[in-house]
């Protein structure tokens, strides 16, 4: 948690302390006015960071008093926070003590948990094969930290009994409901009544209504006030046939129909993760910006027929809503042909499997020799190389480790066969300028999306989004977590990002105004990149203070960590 803040320069930690060179190491010194200076021991980061907090976390210079809870952390820094901001701490302070609970619970239900997936799913994660098993690598990446936000695993307003019923680190099983509204009332894409009524046993609606799925959370008050909202509360009628029964993946709110696995439904919920701002419900609007996001990222595929084989997308363009963040369901579909394939979500890749191997060591040993970094490698070269592409288009997707899947097989006489699986096309930032010298009269416009921020002039946003998604969650996250676990030089393997981002980067051209160039000089060269500021924009600051435009696109700066003079120091 103090780590994330130093980064984020809460309360000016960064700007306004001063670094001390002490026998055990550097100390931060935070004036603190009447109430005397804070002490911070500090060490050594390097991944957004220049420091890290380390033990034994915060000391109060006048009594030598060490605060080593976040209660009392969070209360020494309130006190220095703008009177405006006091109130996101003690919501932060919340979100930490129930992020406490849940880690406590995971270790508590680690041996079960893991049984159970090796009892189901057989003890070598590297055979869990197709889309179902897919889901038990969600399973234990729900049980990984974020690589930046301290308090991830927490959700907001869910007791014990909630958690092990419908989250994904429990693997359950549950049944959803169905919720008839007034077919007028109701937006549709696709299906007007679903895909797949019989796999879904969708309840036989009439002419006069769409059945919509609804999560077993949102059932009750949260349902009941959305339906107040949008005017439908005298005409929706709660089925009592229940729904399908589905398995949640790593997200939470999106599940699986285990009758189907390549379907998943993507539902609301009153809950947050990631930052108390940062709410599970589905706002209408990103529904059919998912669907134009998926129809640009084909046209780019028509374009580029080397990734036609390696870069697999599920279809989002089936969807329903009733004009309520709450009254939602986007339909997602995946391809067909995964069921003797590892489909395995990239945020499970640092995760202990069964036996307490990590799932990247698994993978390995059945797929590339028992080489983690030959894994690594390959996963880097495709995706640079289709992400550069899409740079050059001026495209930049939100396609963080949770929106990414490995899928990895061996064909006849083929050797390994890796590629890509992608999903949740919404909140991409395109430059509309590129976008069009590329695709011309294909290319969307800014009216295409309901989201006015999608769309610009300039490739920075597109630049910040490549930055802090593409190459600080899904690359140098796995330098760096790799280099924690011991299965390489941390100096060794930034240097494999490093490289093959150079060589997609120079694919795009490096003259002067080329996209090339622009990542050359934003990226490889830079002294500072942008990373971004989740918990100051999710919890402490309104949006009002912390002037976040969208919280999940809110930036400070940090260290180039793929710098040859970052690596060399």
């Amino acid at each position: 948690m103090l780590s994330a803040l130093l980064r984020e320069d809460v309360v000016g930690l960064r700007t306004r302390g001063a670094v001390l060179h002490r026998p055990d190491g550097p100390w931060l010194r935070l004036p603190a006015g009447a109430a005397g200076a804070l002490l911070l021991p500090l060490a050594p980061d390097g991944y957004q960071a220049g420091y890290a907090a380390r033990l034994p976390l915060l000391v109060r210079e006048s009594d030598g008093a060490r605060l080593t809870g976040p209660d009392d952390v969070l209360a020494a820094l309130r006190a220095l926070a703008d009177p405006r901001d006091r109130d996101g701490f003690d919501a932060f302070a919340t979100e930490c003590r129930q992020t406490l609970a849940t880690l406590r619970l995971h270790t508590a239900t680690h041996d079960e948990v893991t049984t159970v997936l090796a009892d189901r799913y057989g003890p070598d994660p590297a055979r869990w094969t197709g889309l179902a098993a897919s889901l038990a690598y969600d399973a234990l990446a729900a049980r990984l930290d974020h690589p930046v936000y301290p308090t991830s695993r927490g959700r907001t307003g869910l007791d014990e009994a909630q958690l092990r019923s419908y989250a994904p680190e429990f693997h359950p099983r549950f049944a959803l409901r169905w919720l008839l509204l007034p077919r007028t009332a109701v937006t549709t894409a696709g299906d007007p009544d679903g895909p797949g009524r019989e796999t879904l046993a969708t309840p036989e609606p009439g002419a006069e209504h769409v059945a919509l799925p609804v999560h077993p959370l949102t059932v009750g008050g949260p349902l009941d006030s959305a339906l107040r909202e949008a005017g439908l509360a005298g005409e929706a009628v709660l089925s009592a046939r229940p729904g399908p029964v589905v398995v949640p993946t790593l997200s939470m709110r999106t599940v699986a129909a285990t009758a189907d696995p390549r379907l998943h439904l993507k539902l609301p919920l009153a809950t947050a993760t990631l930052g108390l701002r940062n709410r599970r419900t589905i706002k209408p609007g990103t529904l059919a910006d998912g669907a134009t996001g998926q129809r640009l990222l084909e046209a780019v595929l028509t374009r580029e027929p080397r990734f036609r084989a390696s870069v697999l997308q599920a279809d989002e363009t089936g969807y329903a809503h009733a004009g309520h963040e709450l009254l939602a369901v986007l339909y997602r579909r995946y391809p067909p042909g995964l069921d003797g394939s590892a489909v395995v979500p990239l945020a499970a890749l640092l995760a202990p499997a069964p036996g307490g191997r990590l799932v990247i060591d698994h993978l390995a040993d059945r797929f590339y020799g028992g080489d983690p970094l030959a894994l690594l490698d390959a996963f880097l070269t495709l995706l640079f190389d289709w992400q550069t592409t899409l740079f050059g288009y001026g495209i930049g997707l939100e396609s963080h480790q949770q929106n990414v899947s490995l899928v990895l097989d061996r064909p006849a006489a083929a050797g390994t066969r890796l590629r890509l699986l992608f999903k949740d096309n919404d909140g991409p930032r395109i430059n509309t300028v590129r976008l069009r010298e590329r695709l011309e009269r294909a290319a969307p416009g800014p009216a295409a999306f309901a989201d006015p921020r999608t769309c610009g002039d300039s490739d920075g946003p597109v630049a910040d989004v490549f930055t802090t998604i593409t190459v600080h969650l899904c690359a140098g996250s796995y330098a760096f977590g790799l280099a924690r676990h011991g299965r390489a030089p941390l100096d060794r393997l930034l240097e494999l990002v490093r490289d093959r981002l150079t060589e997609a980067v120079e694919r795009l051209g490096t003259r002067p105004g080329e996209p090339g160039a622009v990542l050359r000089a934003r990226l490889l060269d830079a002294p500072r990149l942008p990373i971004k500021a989740m918990v100051s924009a999710g919890t402490l600051l309104s949006k009002e203070r912390s002037g976040a435009a969208d919280i999940n696109k809110h930036y400070t700066t940090g260290p180039n960590y793929l710098l040859p003079t970052a690596r060399a120091r």
